[in-house]
């Protein structure tokens, strides 16, 4: 074997121990050895140059009252972060998230008005500024991911086209780089939460999953086959919220069913995902209510039957106000998606709301960052 190949098959062994304590948490040396099929000493070397390097802390295991020398356990770096990035047409999400998932700081900044690509990048860089001289004091920061609603170019990060937001073929990622100094991942925001679900959440364990988010700025969704995210040929795969609704009808899902709608016929002005579901189930006896929450369920579940009669996922994932008009009543719901959908399509379909609540598009814009700058 050449020096090259030896240097690549190490690189690539480091990954893999990388990413078995980032996606499955603290393994201890011995569980490493198992699920890597590699020799001890080379664990043990693999899993000394990650300490070395940041990526990871080794510390002494639980006591189990065994006898015998316990095997050291491994667990992701919580100092090793990235800024995680979430910009709606409301307010500005930014999160430091470390490599063992967890969140070192949070902040939610709300705006009056639409901000643009270029005032966000500058926010990013004062928030970051700031917290390097706070909460990320002792941190090493690594990357920024940024979760868009909107089309995102996957070759380059450009964001081809965020309407809720005003952006047009906007260079989020040049600028924030040019404002931070730091390596930038920026990618569609309801695809990012797919993934996170699919990581870490609902849709842990499932390999061909449907994800559709509802929110301020529409509805978004993400696909995963075989385990693999799907971004089609330019990134911009999962647009469910774009499909017309009804034959030679001009309105578009996400027109129909709508989160504005919802607010409106409530009498709400603003509302975050939990006062929103609160004042639905407040609400539950009046009837414009009542009707508007039936009429976007149905048109809900058609699209959701659309989609499962073309991909034929095992699970379907729904976010923000979506999971709250399926949890009404979900067994209904159920019945309804597997009413449009070809029988044999909806066979063992599973229907869930999104389990990572506010956190999926700040963990999914961190996974971005982290696989994007070669860490994972």
């Amino acid at each position: 074997m050449t020096d090259a190949s030896a240097d690549g098959v190490r690189a690539r062994n480091l990954a893999r121990v990388l990413r078995l304590v980032h996606l499955g948490g603290a393994r201890s040396r011995a569980q490493l050895t198992a699920a890597t099929g590699l020799n001890r000493s080379t664990i043990a070397d693999l899993v000394a140059q990650l300490v070395s390097d940041g990526w990871v802390v080794e510390r002494d295991p639980d006591p189990v009252g065994r006898v015998g020398r316990p095997s050291p356990v491994v667990e992701a770096s919580p100092k090793t972060v990235v800024i995680a990035v979430n910009p709606e047409v409301d307010a500005v999400e930014i999160a430091a998230i470390g490599l063992a998932r967890n969140v070192v700081v949070r902040e939610r900044i709300e705006s009056a008005s639409l901000l643009s690509a270029e005032d966000v990048a500058h926010l990013i860089a004062e928030v970051v500024d700031r917290w390097r001289q706070g909460p990320l004091e002792h941190s090493r920061l690594v990357a920024v991911g940024v979760a868009v609603p909107g089309l995102v170019r996957a070759a380059d990060g450009l964001v081809r086209n965020a309407p809720h937001l005003g952006w047009t073929d906007s260079p989020l990622s040049t600028m924030i780089a040019a404002s931070t100094g730091l390596p930038v991942a920026v990618g569609n925001d309801a695809s990012l939460g797919a993934l996170a679900e699919h990581l870490f959440g609902a849709a842990q364990g499932a390999n061909d999953v449907v994800y559709l988010n509802g929110g301020p700025s529409g509805i978004g969704g993400g696909i995963v086959v075989h385990g693999a995210p799907v971004g089609g040929v330019g990134g911009y795969a999962g647009e469910f919220g774009q499909n017309r609704v009804g034959a030679g009808s001009s309105a578009v899902l996400e027109d129909e069913v709508s989160r504005a709608r919802l607010l409106d016929v409530l009498g709400l002005a603003v509302a975050d995902d939990p006062t929103l579901a609160q004042a639905l189930a407040a609400a539950s006896d009046d009837d414009p209510v009542r009707e508007e929450c039936a009429r976007q369920r149905g048109l809900l579940a058609q699209a959701i039957a659309d989609a499962v009669n073309i991909l034929n996922p095992s699970v379907v994932v729904l976010g923000g106000f979506l999971a709250q008009l399926e949890e009404l009543d979900p067994e209904g719901f159920a019945d309804a998606v597997a009413g449009c959908a070809m029988a044999e399509n909806a066979e063992g379909l599973r229907i869930l709301p999104a389990s990572l609540a506010a956190d999926r598009l700040l963990l999914g814009a961190a996974e971005h960052a982290f696989t994007s700058v070669g860490v994972i």
